[in-house]
């Protein structure tokens, strides 16, 4: 029951219809027919699952809004089922229960009277009697009926708890018909439970319940939710220190409690703490999944070079022969140097810039490898670096989720050290954004008699996930590493390949401008200081300059490529800007947080296994369903559906982040540069952004921004403990 305010207005009758509706936030606009009153009542705000024919009692504030009149704003309302044959009839009419339609509304009413949403709820074995009704559609209905009051029953509880209606989908999904009990008794499993909002929902109930500061549950789930938002942004693990300096100022958490509570969780087995000194401020804070794969991937490597047995002995005369032979491809005496020395190891790195010959040296490796009679597999990070890497060696490859036999129901991989896969050599391509978790699991499931190849460039950024393994692994000076330095004559002749270069370097790149004027070439620089100005100079390139001038489509050409999410030259503001320019659609959906049209260019943001869709795939949307609630998007000619609740798994991609770029290359690359993004302005960001250009990359934005990024060449720190294990137990 509600508590409603005695000072608020208070008015009670039915739902007429609703004006307005949104999906995500609930805000509507509805009109209340009121007894003694002629005209309805105009009310506004957030209501969960409410529809025509339904009684409701609403506390609210009178305002007058300049162009509609007099309105009630809501603060509190609740919902009493309609009891009235013409009320219940209008109420199923509605659609609000799925299966039932005018007809068949009309029939149950006509059956059943005023006894009609009782016998659905209470005994729908009754439904029987109405014709027309068998076993399967009267299941249906109880369905549909449970399901959505355990919707709206739950909507209500977050309207009373201050939370969004919009996590609906992501609590039912985990929780399911007892979500409010489950709720109530124990908010902070939800922090556990649902993933990456968990914690807010759990916080935000657990304080309207009363829960204390200090409570062990609350010190606990706020202890697991830092941790993992260090993860989140690419650390291992978290200093002592840093712990008690976030509970205390984030969440308001002592010191001594911080220092309990993460003992507490130790001991129950979800972190670990390795010590470093006498102090709690000096030790490492692990989520255990994590301390585990970073010290398994350590004992794994290690393992590899255990064998004593080298793979292959081949001359370089061999080499060549049957690379020739194979793939008519004459090798550099740096590439077959680089060759024989990977083939005389269990485990190697190769590494290089763009245009050093690393996919050469792939093709080259499966090639030998075919004529020894050894099974190979390619493998990359993403979808999108898989099929490049399918389409630049003419072989098939996939992605190494898919190589480990991920299941998306259970959540693990089917290829492990007791089902390894059945190839003798293992190829990964873009090996510098393989995470902690992920390449533990892949050397877990490649067994040490097999060969495994990494194959990446150090100088792009690290993963998005957690660690810094590919630098890690070279820094150790334990894996074997052997590095590509030599520029091919062909890509000597790129100025993108080139400019990449002095990039790393740190030196100024070479830009033609002729006659001192601005003119658009395969690599240039267009001066803009205001970075207001930005937005519209992007907008005009990719609509008409560049297409007119050289044939690029706007849309499927063309990547905008920025280091932030915020501003006006990151990501949310260039996409509705660019959607605006690119996409005439009127017709327009908001869902999750983000605006969809159709015929809108989107990026799945994470791996959906059950969708068979990957983090970084681009895609066109054609079409939404409003009626089902369904988005379609079609994948390099594969059509996948999301209902709306799904669609944070979706973002417009007219412009996307450095980091959602790697493992993808475009046509056309534009980069804006702006000051504003000074925590972000780094060399690596810069260089990854420029080498994902394959036939133009065009930067943006002020001179000092871009030099700011140049001289930056620190990546930021990433908490990670890869290094120091290869090392210690190296020396075991």
């Amino acid at each position: 029951m509600i508590d409603f305010d005695p000072f608020a207005t208070i008015i009670e009758g039915h739902l007429d219809h609703v004006s307005y509706f949104n999906e995500e936030t609930h805000y509507t606009i509805a009109k209340i027919k009121t007894s003694g009153v002629e005209n309805p009542v105009t009310v506004v705000g957030f209501m969960a699952a409410v529809s025509p024919g339904e009684s409701l009692r609403i506390s609210g504030t009178w305002e007058t809004h300049p162009k509609y009149g007099q309105q009630l704003k809501i603060n509190n309302y609740e919902v009493t089922l309609p009891g009235t044959v013409e009320g219940i009839k209008k109420y199923l009419e509605s659609g609000i229960i799925k299966g039932i339609g005018p007809s068949m509304a009309g029939r149950l009413v006509g059956h059943f009277g005023e006894m009609t949403l009782e016998v659905i709820e209470k005994n729908p074995e009754r439904l029987f009697e109405v014709p027309g009704i068998g076993k399967s559609k009267a299941a249906s209905i109880e369905s549909a009926w449970k399901n959505h009051h355990s919707v709206r029953n739950l909507m209500q509880f977050l309207s009373e708890m201050g939370v969004k209606t919009s996590y609906c989908g992501r609590i039912l999904k985990a929780y399911g018909d007892n979500a409010v009990d489950i709720l109530r008794e124990n908010p902070y499993l939800a922090a556990k439970d649902i993933p990456g909002t968990g914690f807010y929902i759990a916080d935000a109930i657990a304080r309207k319940l009363g829960f204390m500061q200090d409570n062990p549950e609350r010190v606990s789930a706020c202890i697991l939710h830092i941790l993992e938002q260090r993860a989140n942004d690419g650390h291992v693990y978290l200093y002592g220190s840093r712990l008690i300096e976030k509970c205390r100022d984030i969440f308001n958490i002592g010191y001594d409690e911080a220092i309990d509570g993460a003992y507490n969780l130790s001991e129950t087995g979800e972190i670990v703490i390795e010590k470093k000194s006498d102090h709690f401020e000096e030790d490492a804070l692990y989520l255990k999944e994590l301390h585990d794969a970073e010290a398994g991937l350590a004992q794994r490597l290690l393992a590899y070079l255990s064998i004593p047995t080298a793979p292959f002995k081949i001359a370089q005369d061999d080499i060549t022969g049957k690379v020739q032979k194979k793939i008519a491809i004459k090798l550099s005496r740096e590439q077959l140097d680089v060759l024989e020395g990977v083939l005389s190891h269990r485990i190697a790195v190769i590494t290089g810039g763009p245009g050093t010959g690393k996919t050469t040296l792939i093709r080259s490796l499966a090639a030998i490898f075919d004529f020894e009679g050894k099974k190979v597999e390619l493998a990359a990070p993403t979808g999108r670096a898989a099929r490049r890497l399918t389409e630049v060696t003419g072989r098939k490859a996939q992605t190494i989720h898919r190589l480990l036999g991920y299941n998306a129901m259970d959540g693990y991989f089917d290829r492990n050290r007791d089902n390894p896969i059945e190839a003798e050599a293992v190829i990964i391509d873009e090996a510098s954004m393989v995470d902690t978790l992920l390449m533990y699991n892949l050397v877990a499931a490649v067994p040490v008699n097999s060969v495994l190849i990494l194959v990446g460039d150090i100088f792009q950024l690290p993963s998005v996930g957690p660690g810094n393994v590919l630098s890690d692994m070279i820094d150790s000076g334990k894996i074997p590493v052997f590095y590509l330095n030599k520029i091919f004559r062909q890509a000597e002749e790129s100025p993108i390949i080139v400019n990449a270069h002095r990039v790393k370097d740190g030196e100024f790149p070479v830009f033609e401008k002729p006659d001192g004027s601005v003119k658009i070439t395969e690599f240039c620089f267009i001066e803009q200081n205001k970075s207001d100005r930005i937005p519209p100079v992007i907008v005009e390139l990719c609509r008409k300059t560049i297409p007119d001038t050289f044939g690029f489509d706007p849309v499927e050409d063309i990547q905008v490529l920025t280091p932030m999410h915020k501003g006006i030259a990151g990501t949310l503001n260039l996409n509705q800007v660019l959607q605006k320019a690119l996409n005439p659609n009127p017709s327009i959906v908001e869902a999750m947080g983000s605006r969809f049209k159709e015929g809108d260019k989107v990026m799945h943001l994470k791996n959906n296994y059950q969708k068979e869709v990957f983090n970084g795939d681009i895609g066109t949307v054609v079409e939404i369903n409003g009626k089902k609630k369904q988005l379609y998007i079609n994948y390099y000619g594969r059509v996948v559906g999301y209902d709306f609740e799904e669609l944070d798994e979706v973002s417009p991609a007219y412009a996307i982040s450095v980091h959602k770029s790697q493992g993808s290359e475009y046509p056309v690359v534009m980069i804006p540069l702006v000051t504003e993004h000074y925590m972000l302005l780094q060399r690596n960001v810069l260089y990854t952004a420029i080498t994902r250009g394959s036939k133009m990359v065009i930067l943006i934005g002020s001179k000092r921004a871009f030099e700011i990024a140049l001289k930056n060449d620190k990546p930021r720190e990433r908490l990670s403990g890869l290094k120091k294990k290869l090392e210690t137990y190296s020396r075991l």
